[in-house]
């Protein structure tokens, strides 16, 4: 039976701080953890365990462009079908594009994380290469795919009437025997009536539904220029998603309709700076009791370390409350650990207790900018960088271990 002896271990969904004797697990189980006192703060070192970290919006296909977007807009790097991203992807063979998914998987895990949350472009085959990636990785992708091309031509989307094509159905049915969710760009995407069948295809296969909003006003403006409603409302009337991606743009009445609908948004303040957008209200959509998420967003923006992301976002918030006591390091930690149990359900549990999943992460807090640490979790949120990870653990399998750790 693996273990661990005299360490720390954050415990149970809020992420409590403990000394534990023991912090032991067989095969996928953790089967036990010896807890001893809370702990919030460390003299001469000791390793800490967390809970598995989970990256909440990639787009991987496009980790074969790192900063390929340098110096375009935000549409003429993205959006289909001319953006830069679509074009040189439909360029790549599987031999050539898998080997990068393959190493920024391998990347993640080096960062902490044991599941991602893909949305991945070309349709089928797209799926079924990072399906590919993941199996060979060991960390976990819930992918959650889109059309190959845009389905409905621009004149029929803005007169927001037609169906959902009979061959774009048949490509739906297709990409939901891999991929395990659906999301297109945008509500201005499709119409209507095609994000209705959507859901009813969806729901019927119990798969996941997610989508792009108010990533910048121009989201909303379309949407209320063709049905007259906003993009987020129009989502949560008619495509009812489990996530909602972004935010950035969100005003007052939006972030409370978030709040109130009870969905999880998904924040991805890195890529938005990157982008020269305007920063995601992290801490309005705190303060209003929102389910949040965090993502690093596209591979050709950020490097996937959602260590960076949540570094990002504490000292985002806190700029945003303006106030020094605010968000507690916590409320962060959680938008990449239990966070994920409203969102997710199943399996996908976030925290560490006994009977639990074992998917874990070892810190080396012995290290000598983290040994006498006054804070533990806001140095977890603040300072640990991937050279400090010991070993990434998903349900028991050993997706990361440093060269030099043992026990």
């Amino acid at each position: 039976m693996p273990e661990l002896r005299d360490c720390i271990v954050l415990h149970g969904p809020d992420l409590v701080p403990h000394r534990a004797r023991r912090f032991a697990w067989v095969h996928d189980t953790i089967t036990a953890i010896e807890l001893g006192e809370p702990c919030t703060q460390l003299d001469t070192g000791a390793l800490v365990v967390i809970p598995g970290l989970y990256n909440s919006h990639t787009h991987m296909g496009d980790s074969a462009l790192p900063d390929g977007a340098t110096g375009l807009t935000l549409e003429q790097a993205f959006f289909r079908p001319d953006g830069y991203k679509y074009r040189e992807l439909a360029k790549l063979s599987e031999e050539t594009h898998l080997p990068h998914l393959v190493a920024h998987l391998g990347y993640m895990a080096r960062c902490g994380v044991v599941c991602h949350l893909d949305f991945r472009e070309q349709g089928l085959p797209g799926a079924r290469l990072l399906r590919k990636a993941s199996e060979q990785t060991g960390v976990q992708s819930i992918i959650l795919s889109q059309f190959n091309e845009s389905p409905i031509p621009e004149d029929q989307l803005r007169a927001n009437l037609s169906p959902l094509p009979e061959t774009a159905r048949l490509e739906l049915e297709q990409i939901l025997t891999i991929a395990d969710g659906f999301s297109e760009s945008t509500m201005n995407d499709l119409t209507d009536n095609a994000w209705r069948e959507i859901r009813d295809i969806t729901s019927a296969r119990r798969k996941l539904r997610a989508i792009h909003c108010l990533e910048n006003p121009g989201y909303r403006d379309l949407s209320v220029a063709t049905t007259g409603r906003g993009d987020l409302i129009r989502a949560l009337e008619i495509y009812d998603p489990h996530l909602v991606v972004h935010m950035t743009a969100a005003n007052a009445d939006e972030i409370a309709l978030l709040a109130r609908s009870g969905k999880t948004a998904v924040l991805n303040p890195r890529a938005n700076a990157a982008l020269g957008l305007a920063l995601p209200p992290v801490a309005a959509l705190l303060a209003a009791g929102a389910n949040l998420l965090l993502g690093t967003d596209n591979g050709m923006l950020n490097s996937p370390s959602i260590l960076a992301e949540l570094d990002f976002t504490f000292k985002v918030a806190k700029s945003q409350f303006a106030d020094a006591l605010r968000p507690d390091p916590t409320a962060i930690l959680k938008m990449a650990t239990s966070n994920i149990r409203p969102a997710l359900g199943g399996d996908h549990f976030g925290h560490l207790a006994h009977g639990l999943p074992a998917s874990f992460v070892i810190l080396d807090f012995t290290a000598p900018h983290l040994r006498a640490t006054r804070h533990i979790t806001a140095s977890i949120v603040g300072r640990v960088t991937p050279a400090d990870i010991l070993a990434t653990y998903h349900t028991g399998r050993e997706l990361y271990r440093a060269p030099a750790f043992t026990f």
